[in-house]
């Protein structure tokens, strides 16, 4: 892996990290950098990091390694923190609320897919009920008297 002012290049052998997964041309930061960046003491991300707040990935010899979801979610914790006034507990709570929203939108989602496709199914006549074959084109939905 080169090194080039704090920010870590993943090669395209896909060197394994701890924790997550490295994709090929993620960019993964150095704390120094990130802290630089942030306007952020180190110290700070390393206190947020045992918080629970931001989770960055290790290489392989423990260095902390920040990729794009860690540093959109370091933004998230400066805007409610600076921003908004929200002390650490209630930043917590804000990320948990969030990441439920989140998660029940993909079940959402799904479920609206599914119910979709099962409707569909069902609403559609097999053509062995068919007493006979019309196009689609042709129907047109009439008064009923």
């Amino acid at each position: 892996m080169a090194r080039h002012a704090g920010v870590v290049e993943a090669s395209r052998s896909r060197r394994s990290l701890l924790g997550r997964h490295m994709k090929a041309k993620q960019k993964y930061r150095m704390i120094s950098w990130v802290a630089e960046k942030y306007n952020v003491h180190p110290q700070t991300l390393r206190l947020w990091e045992r918080e629970g707040l931001l989770q960055p990935v290790r290489s392989q010899g423990n260095t902390r390694l920040y990729d794009d979801e860690a540093c959109e979610k370091l933004e998230v914790i400066l805007t409610l923190t600076r921003d908004l006034g929200v002390n650490l507990a209630g930043v917590d709570i804000i990320l948990n609320l969030k990441q439920q929203i989140e998660r029940l939108q993909q079940e959402n989602e799904a479920l609206t897919a599914m119910i979709r496709r099962t409707v569909q199914q069902h609403t559609q006549v097999p053509r062995y009920h068919s007493l006979v074959r019309v196009e689609s084109t042709t129907l047109k939905v009439m008064d009923e008297e």
